[in-house]
């Protein structure tokens, strides 16, 4: 059975500290949480003595964590955990769902056509919404698993506007076919970290919903990229077609 430890911590001043010491800490458990109020580090199926783990954290900046303040045992089974971990996800998708049927239900008539467009533009609308709630805590967050965001901070930083501009592309109908190939090209190129990260079993906070959830990277996270890249392919060769 595993034994989850906290710590507190000081020197945080912002998420992207969060950020930095959890990415410098990855290493050395088995899971990582690391929050900024209160100032806290969660470690699950700690590797390592609280002193390499401060020589760790010295490396990256003016961080400390102090003597364990709680120390203990985690239930082998964590479905309850990861169901509410994903309640936040579940019910965006839900609201933006009813919303989508709501429209075809005045339509008169359901149209996949019509459908997925609105549907796409309220997932990146909201999506957007959410990362640029904290850009630079979401852009750290990104550069963790993304390929691009590894190399360049700064894609980190304009991809929310990136899904800005899709969103309102998909809600005013500009240019379908050149809207849905960059969706294609975006949600294809940003899954391939992801199921990266997935198959190295990075224990990583998934960064969909900016920094405000603590979403765990998993598949679902591979089939909400892939579903968005499915459905801008699906449009784009019935557009051809």
């Amino acid at each position: 059975m595993k034994t989850q430890t906290i710590y507190t911590i000081s020197g945080l001043t912002c998420n992207n500290c969060v950020a930095k010491v959890k990415a410098a800490l990855t290493p050395l458990a088995d899971e990582v949480e690391v929050s900024l109020k209160p100032p806290l580090v969660k470690l699950t199926g700690q590797k390592d003595s609280l002193e390499a783990l401060n020589r760790v954290l010295k490396n990256i900046g003016n961080y400390q964590i102090s003597p364990e303040i709680k120390s203990q045992p985690l239930a082998a089974d964590s479905t309850a955990l990861t169901i509410a971990n994903y309640k936040p996800l579940i019910l965006v998708f839900a609201y933006i769902l009813l919303v989508t049927l709501a429209a075809e239900y005045s339509a008169g008539e359901f149209n996949w056509h019509r459908f997925m467009p609105h549907f796409m533009a309220g997932f990146f609308l909201v999506f957007s919404f959410f990362k640029l709630l904290d850009l630079r805590g979401f852009a750290s967050s990104y550069s963790m698993y993304d390929l691009l965001a590894k190399k360049s901070h700064a894609y980190g930083l304009i991809y929310p506007f990136i899904e800005l501009g899709l969103g309102a592309a998909y809600l005013l109908a500009y240019k379908p076919m050149l809207t849905n190939a960059v969706t294609l090209l975006v949600m294809a190129f940003s899954s391939i970290g992801v199921i990266m990260a997935v198959m190295n079993k990075q224990k990583i906070k998934c960064a969909c919903l900016g920094t405000g959830f603590n979403l765990p990277m998993t598949t679902v996270t591979i089939i909400e990229d892939l579903l968005m890249a499915g459905m801008a392919a699906w449009m784009l060769v019935y557009q051809v077609l």
